[in-house]
């Protein structure tokens, strides 16, 4: 019979490597015997997710290598637990595995792989006496920490997905009380009564590194510096729908004053719907602030207000009318020099200066006679004058 001498320490050291491989030549076997004792605690094809079952056929062989691993890890040495242990936890807990299911299979695994361990241990009197107890002391030590780790990996996941079920029936009563449904609003934290401002938010970096919070955290500190109830909606496309409440009425220049001005390029991009009061009032606001955002997005300005934006913001949802202004207004200047930029920029120049020609000049660094044969250029290619159609000459201009 063969012996081990277990009375050095290079002796165990060199009987926990002999052991370790031993098992990792019937490591095929074993694998294969826990699938067995897995399938019989719960079956895998149950589960109608095809990545859950994918990720058992990983995490098995990943447990089995874990444990043959630990036998010669050396005394206070932990090895890092399998990431697809951990994943796997998660797919369990999304598809309804219960905990008690999952620890089951680890036990019935630890088991299996101990059997085999004491069967190779005792072969030959490899290993005996007080250095086989010290080894499945060690064993059990790590065992204990995978466990763990399993089931806070598992209640964390669970935990995540109770959060997400109740954001998403949350979500879906705000969209049919938008809809004009008459629902129970008692169990949403905010009050649908009083006076509302919507607001509608993207957010170019949110949650980087740099530290900025994104949309939702602005408007967070914007509702505690108002002193303001905040209703938040994330969407799934990044966007943030919003309502701040109030029993006031909202000025919307406060709030775009404590937002900030905000600049070109800025990450944060914020419309406002304009103050109403109600649940009617509730659903108009939101719905003038989503057809702001569209003008906010195009900037120079990163922050707008509906009631400075709305004629552009129905130019762009409205495809003929867009289209129509572009060719009576914008196509007649493009046969000229430059494609018709120095005309275009003469009357933006024009409009910012309230048409007043000499502060246009001004402003462009010319003679007012240059401004004034400008406009009359410009009002012989469009057929009529420039004060006549200055609305639509302006929104062409902003749409362009």
């Amino acid at each position: 019979m063969r012996q081990r001498s277990s009375g050095s320490r290079e002796g165990a050291l060199g009987a926990r490597a002999e052991l370790r491989a031993r098992l990792e030549g019937r490591r095929e076997e074993i694998e294969a015997a826990a699938l067995a004792r897995v399938a019989a605690i719960a079956d895998p094809a149950e589960v109608a997710d095809p990545a859950y079952a994918e990720g058992l056929r990983r995490a098995l062989p990943a447990a089995i290598g874990f444990g043959i691993e630990t036998i010669d890890a050396g005394e206070g040495h932990e090895p890092p637990l399998p990431v697809d242990l951990l994943a796997q936890a998660r797919l369990a807990a999304r598809n309804g595995i219960a905990l008690d299911t999952v620890l089951r299979r680890y036990f019935a695994g630890y088991s299996l792989l101990g059997f085999h361990l004491i069967e190779e241990a005792s072969r030959d009197g490899l290993m005996r006496g007080a250095d086989l107890q010290r080894l499945t002391a060690a064993q059990s030590a790590h065992f204990d920490r995978l466990l763990a780790a399993v089931g806070e990996e598992h209640g964390r996941e669970s935990e995540s997905l109770v959060l997400a079920t109740g954001e998403r029936r949350r979500a879906e009563r705000i969209e049919r009380l938008l809809a004009g449904e008459q629902l129970d609003t008692s169990t949403i934290p905010y009050e649908f009564e009083g006076w509302h401002i919507g607001v509608v938010g993207t957010s170019a970096g949110a949650d980087s590194d740099s530290g900025d919070g994104g949309v939702e955290d602005a408007l967070r500190k914007l509702a505690t510096k108002l002193d303001c109830r905040l209703l938040l909606l994330p969407r799934e496309d990044g966007a943030v729908w919003a309502w701040l409440g109030a029993r006031r009425r909202f000025d919307p220049a406060e709030l775009l004053g404590a937002l900030g001005p905000g600049s070109e390029g800025d990450a944060l991009t914020i419309a406002l719907g304009e103050p109403a009061e109600g649940p009617p009032g509730w659903r108009l606001t939101h719905r003038q602030a989503a057809a702001a955002l569209p003008v906010a997005r195009r900037g120079p300005e990163p922050r707008v207000r509906y009631a400075d934006v709305a004629l552009l913001a129905a130019a762009l949802q409205d495809d003929l009318l867009a289209t129509s202004l572009r060719r009576l207004f914008l196509k007649p200047l493009a046969n000229e020099r430059n494609g018709g930029e120095v005309l275009r920029k003469t009357l933006r120049a024009y409009f910012s200066a309230q048409r007043n020609g000499a502060s246009a000049a001004v402003a462009l660094g010319v003679s007012r006679q240059t401004v004034k044969n400008r406009l009359q250029a410009i009002e012989s290619l469009v057929g009529r004058p420039v004060d006549t159609c200055a609305t639509e000459l302006d929104l062409a201009l902003r749409l362009s």
